[in-house]
Protein backbone atom coordinates (compact mmCIF):
# COMPACT_ATOMS: atom_id res chain seq x y z
CA UNK A 1 0.00 0.00 0.00
CA UNK A 2 1.60 3.47 -1.27
CA UNK A 3 1.89 6.27 1.11
CA UNK A 4 1.94 4.78 3.82
CA UNK A 5 0.34 1.54 6.44
CA UNK A 6 -3.07 1.22 7.36
CA UNK A 7 -4.27 3.47 9.92
CA UNK A 8 -6.11 0.49 11.99
CA UNK A 9 -3.58 -2.03 12.96
CA UNK A 10 -6.11 -4.13 15.10
CA UNK A 11 -7.69 -5.10 12.02
CA UNK A 12 -4.23 -6.79 10.58
CA UNK A 13 -5.06 -9.83 11.75
CA UNK A 14 -8.38 -9.88 10.44
CA UNK A 15 -7.39 -8.37 7.17
CA UNK A 16 -4.74 -11.42 6.77
CA UNK A 17 -1.99 -9.13 5.62
CA UNK A 18 -3.92 -8.98 2.46
CA UNK A 19 -3.84 -4.55 1.33
CA UNK A 20 -7.52 -5.12 -0.52
CA UNK A 21 -9.22 -6.57 2.59
CA UNK A 22 -7.55 -3.81 4.87
CA UNK A 23 -8.43 -1.67 2.61
CA UNK A 24 -12.43 -2.51 2.09
CA UNK A 25 -12.56 -3.20 6.16
CA UNK A 26 -11.52 0.03 6.59
CA UNK A 27 -13.84 1.45 4.07
CA UNK A 28 -11.50 1.99 1.41
CA UNK A 29 -12.16 2.61 -2.11
CA UNK A 30 -9.27 -0.09 -3.78
CA UNK A 31 -8.82 3.00 -6.11
CA UNK A 32 -7.50 5.81 -4.39
CA UNK A 33 -4.68 6.42 -2.28
CA UNK A 34 -3.71 6.65 0.86
CA UNK A 35 -1.77 10.21 1.68
CA UNK A 36 0.26 10.36 5.32
CA UNK A 37 -1.94 14.02 5.34
CA UNK A 38 -5.13 12.33 5.70
CA UNK A 39 -6.76 13.02 2.51
CA UNK A 40 -7.69 10.63 -0.12
CA UNK A 41 -6.54 11.54 -3.49
CA UNK A 42 -8.58 9.79 -6.10
CA UNK A 43 -8.55 9.84 -10.05
CA UNK A 44 -10.96 12.63 -10.89
CA UNK A 45 -9.47 15.15 -7.97
CA UNK A 46 -8.92 15.72 -4.00
CA UNK A 47 -11.31 15.69 -1.73
CA UNK A 48 -11.31 15.24 2.27
CA UNK A 49 -12.05 12.13 3.58
CA UNK A 50 -15.03 11.80 6.27
CA UNK A 51 -14.07 10.75 9.77
CA UNK A 52 -13.65 6.88 10.03
CA UNK A 53 -15.79 5.08 13.20
CA UNK A 54 -12.02 4.10 14.59
CA UNK A 55 -10.68 7.65 15.10
CA UNK A 56 -8.62 8.51 11.94
CA UNK A 57 -9.64 10.05 8.24
CA UNK A 58 -11.62 8.41 6.15
CA UNK A 59 -13.01 9.15 2.46
CA UNK A 60 -16.68 9.96 1.53
CA UNK A 61 -18.80 6.43 1.00
CA UNK A 62 -16.93 4.61 3.34
CA UNK A 63 -20.19 2.97 4.37
CA UNK A 64 -20.18 1.43 0.83
CA UNK A 65 -16.81 0.24 1.07
CA UNK A 66 -17.80 -1.67 4.92
CA UNK A 67 -20.57 -3.61 3.09
CA UNK A 68 -18.27 -4.70 0.58
CA UNK A 69 -15.91 -6.07 3.09
CA UNK A 70 -18.25 -7.71 5.49
CA UNK A 71 -19.91 -9.78 3.03
CA UNK A 72 -22.40 -7.16 1.52
CA UNK A 73 -23.96 -5.88 5.00
CA UNK A 74 -26.44 -3.09 5.17
CA UNK A 75 -25.39 0.60 4.25
CA UNK A 76 -26.73 1.94 7.24
CA UNK A 77 -24.54 -0.49 9.71
CA UNK A 78 -22.33 1.45 11.25
CA UNK A 79 -18.73 0.79 11.68
CA UNK A 80 -18.92 -0.23 15.41
CA UNK A 81 -19.51 -3.66 14.65
CA UNK A 82 -16.16 -3.74 12.97
CA UNK A 83 -14.59 -2.13 15.89
CA UNK A 84 -15.63 -5.00 17.89
CA UNK A 85 -14.39 -7.31 15.88
CA UNK A 86 -11.45 -5.90 16.02
CA UNK A 87 -11.24 -6.03 19.54
CA UNK A 88 -11.96 -9.43 20.02
CA UNK A 89 -8.85 -10.53 17.60
CA UNK A 90 -6.44 -7.88 18.87
CA UNK A 91 -4.12 -8.82 21.59
CA UNK A 92 -5.21 -9.66 25.03
CA UNK A 93 -2.56 -7.71 26.97
CA UNK A 94 -4.53 -4.36 28.87
CA UNK A 95 -1.53 -1.86 27.24
CA UNK A 96 -1.48 -2.89 23.59
CA UNK A 97 -2.77 -0.58 20.82
CA UNK A 98 -5.88 -2.55 19.85
CA UNK A 99 -7.28 -1.83 23.44
CA UNK A 100 -6.45 1.63 23.59
CA UNK A 101 -7.92 1.51 20.05
CA UNK A 102 -11.10 -0.32 21.61
CA UNK A 103 -11.78 2.26 24.45
CA UNK A 104 -11.32 5.51 22.34
CA UNK A 105 -14.32 3.65 19.73
CA UNK A 106 -16.05 3.23 22.60
CA UNK A 107 -15.70 6.44 24.20
CA UNK A 108 -16.56 8.50 20.46
CA UNK A 109 -19.70 6.07 20.18
CA UNK A 110 -20.82 7.16 23.92
CA UNK A 111 -20.26 10.88 23.42
CA UNK A 112 -22.65 9.90 19.78
CA UNK A 113 -25.16 8.33 21.37
CA UNK A 114 -25.39 10.91 23.98
CA UNK A 115 -25.42 13.70 21.81
CA UNK A 116 -29.00 13.70 20.52
CA UNK A 117 -30.36 12.69 23.86
CA UNK A 118 -28.69 16.29 24.97
CA UNK A 119 -29.62 18.03 22.27
CA UNK A 120 -33.48 17.81 22.54
CA UNK A 121 -33.87 19.23 25.59
CA UNK A 122 -31.78 22.87 24.34
CA UNK A 123 -33.95 22.92 21.50
CA UNK A 124 -37.17 22.70 23.64
CA UNK A 125 -35.82 25.16 25.76
CA UNK A 126 -34.91 27.38 22.64
CA UNK A 127 -38.17 26.96 21.31
CA UNK A 128 -39.97 28.05 24.94
CA UNK A 129 -37.75 31.04 24.62
CA UNK A 130 -38.72 31.85 21.32
CA UNK A 131 -42.20 31.89 22.22
CA UNK A 132 -42.26 33.64 25.43
CA UNK A 133 -39.74 36.70 23.33
CA UNK A 134 -42.67 36.45 20.74
CA UNK A 135 -45.54 36.79 23.36
CA UNK A 136 -43.48 39.48 24.59
CA UNK A 137 -43.08 41.45 21.47
CA UNK A 138 -46.71 40.57 20.50
CA UNK A 139 -47.71 42.04 23.74
CA UNK A 140 -45.89 45.42 22.99
CA UNK A 141 -46.68 45.78 20.13
CA UNK A 142 -50.49 45.66 20.96
CA UNK A 143 -49.86 48.27 23.77
CA UNK A 144 -47.73 50.45 21.65
CA UNK A 145 -50.81 50.41 18.56
CA UNK A 146 -53.36 51.51 21.78
CA UNK A 147 -51.00 54.00 23.13
CA UNK A 148 -50.37 55.42 19.21
CA UNK A 149 -54.55 55.41 19.17
CA UNK A 150 -54.73 57.14 22.37
CA UNK A 151 -51.88 60.06 21.11
CA UNK A 152 -53.97 59.62 17.73
CA UNK A 153 -57.46 60.64 20.09
CA UNK A 154 -55.51 63.70 22.36
CA UNK A 155 -53.98 64.94 19.65
CA UNK A 156 -57.45 65.29 17.42
CA UNK A 157 -59.71 66.64 19.46
CA UNK A 158 -58.55 70.25 20.32
CA UNK A 159 -58.79 70.32 15.87
CA UNK A 160 -62.26 68.96 16.32
CA UNK A 161 -63.19 71.28 18.96
CA UNK A 162 -62.19 74.00 17.05
CA UNK A 163 -64.33 72.84 13.94
CA UNK A 164 -67.24 72.28 15.37
CA UNK A 165 -67.92 74.96 18.05
CA UNK A 166 -71.39 73.68 18.62
CA UNK A 167 -69.41 70.38 21.09
CA UNK A 168 -68.27 73.00 23.42
CA UNK A 169 -71.50 74.10 23.92
CA UNK A 170 -72.71 70.83 24.14
CA UNK A 171 -70.27 69.74 27.11
CA UNK A 172 -71.07 73.50 28.52
CA UNK A 173 -74.62 72.80 28.74
CA UNK A 174 -74.57 68.75 29.07
CA UNK A 175 -78.45 69.09 28.85
CA UNK A 176 -78.66 65.82 26.98
CA UNK A 177 -77.40 64.07 30.42
CA UNK A 178 -81.10 63.18 32.15
CA UNK A 179 -80.15 61.98 35.60
CA UNK A 180 -82.02 60.23 37.46
CA UNK A 181 -83.18 58.19 34.67
CA UNK A 182 -86.86 57.25 34.28
CA UNK A 183 -88.59 59.63 36.40
CA UNK A 184 -91.64 61.24 35.80
CA UNK A 185 -91.49 64.84 35.51
CA UNK A 186 -95.21 65.48 35.43
CA UNK A 187 -95.54 63.36 38.96
CA UNK A 188 -93.10 65.48 41.30
CA UNK A 189 -94.98 62.84 44.04
CA UNK A 190 -92.54 59.97 43.21
CA UNK A 191 -89.66 61.95 44.12
CA UNK A 192 -91.21 62.73 47.81
CA UNK A 193 -92.90 66.01 46.66
CA UNK A 194 -96.54 65.61 47.81
CA UNK A 195 -97.10 69.43 47.80
CA UNK A 196 -95.84 70.56 44.67
CA UNK A 197 -97.88 70.60 41.21
CA UNK A 198 -96.32 70.09 37.96
CA UNK A 199 -97.26 72.84 35.05
CA UNK A 200 -96.02 73.93 31.74
CA UNK A 201 -95.70 77.57 30.79
CA UNK A 202 -94.40 78.76 26.78
CA UNK A 203 -92.19 81.80 26.92
CA UNK A 204 -92.03 82.18 23.06
CA UNK A 205 -93.72 80.23 20.26
CA UNK A 206 -92.26 76.33 19.70
CA UNK A 207 -90.58 77.08 22.86
CA UNK A 208 -92.32 74.93 26.37
CA UNK A 209 -90.64 74.75 29.75
CA UNK A 210 -91.80 72.09 32.55
CA UNK A 211 -92.20 73.98 36.32
CA UNK A 212 -92.45 73.22 39.60
CA UNK A 213 -94.04 74.78 42.12
CA UNK A 214 -93.48 73.56 46.17
CA UNK A 215 -95.52 75.35 48.86
CA UNK A 216 -94.50 75.60 52.23
CA UNK A 217 -94.08 72.48 53.86
CA UNK A 218 -96.75 73.69 56.44
CA UNK A 219 -99.14 73.63 54.03
CA UNK A 220 -98.55 70.16 52.44
CA UNK A 221 -102.22 68.83 53.90
CA UNK A 222 -104.26 71.58 52.61
CA UNK A 223 -102.47 71.06 49.02
CA UNK A 224 -103.79 67.33 48.31
CA UNK A 225 -105.48 66.89 45.44
CA UNK A 226 -105.65 70.58 44.28
CA UNK A 227 -105.31 71.98 40.75
CA UNK A 228 -102.58 74.35 39.22
CA UNK A 229 -105.69 77.13 39.97
CA UNK A 230 -105.42 76.46 43.70
CA UNK A 231 -101.13 76.76 43.69
CA UNK A 232 -101.01 79.32 41.76
CA UNK A 233 -103.40 81.35 43.73
CA UNK A 234 -101.13 80.27 46.54
CA UNK A 235 -98.40 82.62 45.44
CA UNK A 236 -100.17 85.52 46.51
CA UNK A 237 -100.14 84.58 50.42
CA UNK A 238 -97.43 86.10 52.85
CA UNK A 239 -94.95 83.72 52.48
CA UNK A 240 -91.92 85.35 50.26
CA UNK A 241 -90.73 82.77 47.32
CA UNK A 242 -87.46 81.62 45.81
CA UNK A 243 -87.34 81.11 41.98
CA UNK A 244 -84.54 78.10 41.73
CA UNK A 245 -82.17 78.72 38.47
CA UNK A 246 -80.20 75.02 38.65
CA UNK A 247 -76.98 74.00 36.86
CA UNK A 248 -76.31 72.06 34.47
CA UNK A 249 -76.42 68.43 33.27
CA UNK A 250 -79.37 66.53 34.85
CA UNK A 251 -83.00 67.98 35.52
CA UNK A 252 -85.49 69.85 37.99
CA UNK A 253 -85.93 66.58 39.57
CA UNK A 254 -82.44 65.92 40.60
CA UNK A 255 -81.59 64.38 43.92
CA UNK A 256 -79.67 67.20 45.13
CA UNK A 257 -82.26 69.98 44.20
CA UNK A 258 -85.24 67.98 45.65
CA UNK A 259 -83.49 68.16 48.78
CA UNK A 260 -83.29 71.70 48.77
CA UNK A 261 -86.37 72.32 47.34
CA UNK A 262 -87.71 70.51 50.76
CA UNK A 263 -85.32 72.40 52.95
CA UNK A 264 -86.62 75.66 51.56
CA UNK A 265 -89.77 74.72 51.91
CA UNK A 266 -89.87 73.43 55.72
CA UNK A 267 -88.05 77.19 56.23
CA UNK A 268 -91.70 78.58 54.89
CA UNK A 269 -91.06 79.57 51.22
CA UNK A 270 -92.23 78.97 48.05
CA UNK A 271 -90.52 77.55 45.46
CA UNK A 272 -90.56 77.81 42.08
CA UNK A 273 -88.10 75.96 39.96
CA UNK A 274 -87.87 74.93 35.56
CA UNK A 275 -86.01 73.05 33.33
CA UNK A 276 -84.47 75.66 30.13
CA UNK A 277 -85.27 74.75 27.29
CA UNK A 278 -83.88 71.60 25.82
CA UNK A 279 -83.38 70.53 29.52
CA UNK A 280 -85.61 67.27 30.72
CA UNK A 281 -89.35 67.84 29.54
CA UNK A 282 -88.91 71.17 28.28
CA UNK A 283 -88.91 71.89 24.17
CA UNK A 284 -86.47 74.10 22.74
CA UNK A 285 -82.97 74.19 21.66
CA UNK A 286 -80.54 75.68 24.67
CA UNK A 287 -78.41 79.02 24.40
CA UNK A 288 -77.56 81.42 27.15
CA UNK A 289 -79.75 83.76 25.15
CA UNK A 290 -82.89 82.21 25.36
CA UNK A 291 -81.99 80.42 29.02
CA UNK A 292 -81.98 84.38 30.50
CA UNK A 293 -85.72 84.52 28.52
CA UNK A 294 -86.87 81.49 29.98
CA UNK A 295 -85.81 82.86 33.55
CA UNK A 296 -87.40 86.50 32.76
CA UNK A 297 -90.35 84.65 31.52
CA UNK A 298 -91.02 82.40 34.73
CA UNK A 299 -90.31 85.78 36.71
CA UNK A 300 -92.60 87.90 35.14
CA UNK A 301 -95.12 85.06 35.47
CA UNK A 302 -94.40 85.00 39.45
CA UNK A 303 -94.16 88.70 39.79
CA UNK A 304 -98.31 88.54 37.60
CA UNK A 305 -99.28 86.59 40.75
CA UNK A 306 -96.95 87.19 44.00
CA UNK A 307 -98.63 90.60 44.29
CA UNK A 308 -96.32 92.40 47.41
CA UNK A 309 -94.48 89.02 48.46
CA UNK A 310 -90.68 89.31 48.24
CA UNK A 311 -89.45 87.57 45.27
CA UNK A 312 -85.74 85.84 45.84
CA UNK A 313 -83.79 83.98 43.13
CA UNK A 314 -81.44 81.79 43.95
CA UNK A 315 -78.96 80.42 41.60
CA UNK A 316 -76.51 76.97 41.76
CA UNK A 317 -73.58 76.85 39.07
CA UNK A 318 -74.30 77.65 35.95
CA UNK A 319 -77.20 78.59 37.03
CA UNK A 320 -75.67 81.59 38.31
CA UNK A 321 -74.58 83.20 35.22
CA UNK A 322 -78.01 82.45 34.33
CA UNK A 323 -79.29 84.47 37.82
CA UNK A 324 -77.02 87.52 37.02
CA UNK A 325 -78.03 87.72 33.56
CA UNK A 326 -81.51 88.14 34.63
CA UNK A 327 -80.87 90.62 37.66
CA UNK A 328 -79.11 93.17 35.71
CA UNK A 329 -82.25 93.05 33.14
CA UNK A 330 -84.42 93.11 35.60
CA UNK A 331 -82.53 96.08 37.28
CA UNK A 332 -81.68 98.19 34.12
CA UNK A 333 -85.71 97.93 33.74
CA UNK A 334 -85.89 98.95 37.57
CA UNK A 335 -87.86 95.81 38.64
CA UNK A 336 -84.65 94.23 40.92
CA UNK A 337 -85.30 91.15 43.09
CA UNK A 338 -85.64 91.54 46.74
CA UNK A 339 -81.82 89.98 47.26
CA UNK A 340 -79.81 87.22 44.93
CA UNK A 341 -78.54 84.40 46.09
CA UNK A 342 -75.29 82.66 44.36
CA UNK A 343 -74.40 79.50 45.17
CA UNK A 344 -71.21 77.79 43.92
CA UNK A 345 -70.67 80.77 41.72
CA UNK A 346 -68.10 81.55 38.97
CA UNK A 347 -66.68 84.69 37.38
CA UNK A 348 -67.20 83.65 33.93
CA UNK A 349 -67.78 80.92 31.79
CA UNK A 350 -64.00 81.03 30.04
CA UNK A 351 -62.12 80.97 33.68
CA UNK A 352 -64.58 78.11 34.91
CA UNK A 353 -63.65 76.17 31.82
CA UNK A 354 -59.95 76.23 32.08
CA UNK A 355 -60.41 75.48 35.44
CA UNK A 356 -62.96 72.69 35.37
CA UNK A 357 -61.42 69.35 36.00
CA UNK A 358 -62.69 67.97 32.27
CA UNK A 359 -59.46 70.22 31.29
CA UNK A 360 -57.03 69.45 33.03
CA UNK A 361 -55.56 66.76 30.46
CA UNK A 362 -55.60 69.55 27.78
CA UNK A 363 -54.63 72.86 30.50
CA UNK A 364 -51.02 73.15 29.28
CA UNK A 365 -51.90 71.88 25.57
CA UNK A 366 -50.01 74.67 23.10
CA UNK A 367 -52.87 76.91 21.72
CA UNK A 368 -55.46 75.56 24.79
CA UNK A 369 -57.12 79.13 24.42
CA UNK A 370 -57.48 79.06 20.94
CA UNK A 371 -58.38 75.43 20.62
CA UNK A 372 -60.95 75.21 23.87
CA UNK A 373 -61.95 79.14 25.02
CA UNK A 374 -62.75 80.77 22.22
CA UNK A 375 -65.07 78.22 20.40
CA UNK A 376 -67.15 79.35 23.73
CA UNK A 377 -66.96 83.15 22.88
CA UNK A 378 -67.75 82.56 19.10
CA UNK A 379 -70.80 80.65 20.34
CA UNK A 380 -71.68 83.13 22.04
CA UNK A 381 -71.65 81.55 25.90
CA UNK A 382 -70.07 84.03 28.21
CA UNK A 383 -72.13 83.87 31.21
CA UNK A 384 -70.04 86.59 32.16
CA UNK A 385 -70.90 87.29 36.70
CA UNK A 386 -67.86 89.43 36.54
CA UNK A 387 -69.14 92.19 34.77
CA UNK A 388 -72.64 91.59 35.73
CA UNK A 389 -72.27 92.19 39.35
CA UNK A 390 -71.21 95.61 38.52
CA UNK A 391 -74.93 96.66 37.45
CA UNK A 392 -76.54 94.72 39.98
CA UNK A 393 -78.23 96.97 42.58
CA UNK A 394 -79.96 94.56 45.11
CA UNK A 395 -78.51 92.17 48.22
CA UNK A 396 -76.15 89.82 47.25
CA UNK A 397 -75.55 86.38 48.96
CA UNK A 398 -72.59 84.37 48.38
CA UNK A 399 -72.05 80.83 49.61
CA UNK A 400 -69.49 78.49 48.21
CA UNK A 401 -67.65 75.35 49.74
CA UNK A 402 -63.81 75.33 50.25
CA UNK A 403 -63.59 71.56 48.43
CA UNK A 404 -65.65 72.33 45.62
CA UNK A 405 -64.45 70.43 42.69
CA UNK A 406 -66.22 71.77 39.83
CA UNK A 407 -66.52 75.27 40.63
CA UNK A 408 -62.99 76.23 42.33
CA UNK A 409 -63.33 78.32 45.53
CA UNK A 410 -61.33 80.86 44.78
CA UNK A 411 -63.36 82.00 41.27
CA UNK A 412 -66.62 82.41 44.30
CA UNK A 413 -63.93 84.56 46.34
CA UNK A 414 -62.89 86.79 43.73
CA UNK A 415 -66.61 87.50 42.16
CA UNK A 416 -67.41 88.41 46.28
CA UNK A 417 -63.99 90.72 46.01
CA UNK A 418 -65.05 92.26 42.42
CA UNK A 419 -69.13 92.65 43.49
CA UNK A 420 -68.47 94.38 47.36
CA UNK A 421 -66.26 97.51 46.27
CA UNK A 422 -68.52 98.11 43.41
CA UNK A 423 -70.69 100.96 43.54
CA UNK A 424 -73.72 99.33 42.35
CA UNK A 425 -73.82 97.76 45.86
CA UNK A 426 -73.16 100.95 47.66
CA UNK A 427 -76.27 100.61 49.56
CA UNK A 428 -77.37 96.94 49.68
CA UNK A 429 -75.82 94.02 51.81
CA UNK A 430 -72.83 91.72 50.25
CA UNK A 431 -72.50 88.66 51.96
CA UNK A 432 -69.82 85.96 51.25
CA UNK A 433 -69.84 82.75 53.41
CA UNK A 434 -67.63 79.63 53.11
CA UNK A 435 -68.21 76.71 54.21
CA UNK A 436 -64.94 74.83 55.37
CA UNK A 437 -63.46 71.51 53.36
CA UNK A 438 -63.85 69.51 56.73
CA UNK A 439 -67.44 69.74 55.87
CA UNK A 440 -67.50 67.80 52.71
CA UNK A 441 -70.49 69.78 51.11
CA UNK A 442 -68.01 69.93 47.88
CA UNK A 443 -70.16 71.13 44.31
CA UNK A 444 -73.74 70.78 45.69
CA UNK A 445 -74.25 69.60 49.25
CA UNK A 446 -74.60 73.07 50.56
CA UNK A 447 -78.05 72.06 51.55
CA UNK A 448 -76.94 69.59 53.90
CA UNK A 449 -75.79 72.04 56.40
CA UNK A 450 -77.33 72.83 59.70
CA UNK A 451 -76.06 76.02 59.44
CA UNK A 452 -78.27 77.32 56.42
CA UNK A 453 -81.28 78.40 57.63
CA UNK A 454 -79.28 80.66 60.48
CA UNK A 455 -77.49 81.98 57.40
CA UNK A 456 -81.00 83.00 55.47
CA UNK A 457 -82.47 83.89 58.23
CA UNK A 458 -80.14 86.32 59.09
CA UNK A 459 -79.70 87.71 55.57
CA UNK A 460 -83.03 87.47 54.49
CA UNK A 461 -85.43 88.05 57.16
CA UNK A 462 -87.80 85.42 59.15
CA UNK A 463 -90.51 84.14 57.51
CA UNK A 464 -93.57 83.24 59.72
CA UNK A 465 -95.37 80.08 58.26
CA UNK A 466 -99.17 80.51 58.00
CA UNK A 467 -101.20 77.82 59.34
CA UNK A 468 -104.22 78.13 56.75
CA UNK A 469 -104.31 79.61 53.57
Amino acid sequence: MRGGACPCPGLIGWCGGDRRRRQRACGWDVSGVWAPSGKWRAAGGERRAAGCDCGQARPAGAEGGQAVGRGMRKRAEPGTLEHERCAATGSSSSGSPAAALDADCRLKRNLRLAGPGSAEPRSASDAGMKRALGRRKGLWFRLRKVLLCILGLYIAIPFLVRLCPAIQAKLIFLNFVRVPFFIDLKKPQEQGLNHTCNYYLQPEEDVTIGVWHTIPAAWWKNAQGKDQMWYEDALASSHPIILYLHGNAGTRGGDHRVELYKVLSSLGYHVVTFDYRGWGDSVGTPSERGMTYDALHVFDWIKARSGDNPVYIWGHSLGTGVATNLVRRLCERETPPDALILESPFTNIREEAKSHPFSVVYRYFPGFDWFFLDPITSSGIKFANDENVKHISCPLLILHAEDDPVVPFQLGRKLYNIAAPSRSFRDFKVQFVPFHSDLGYRHKYIYKSPELPRILREFLGKSEPERQH
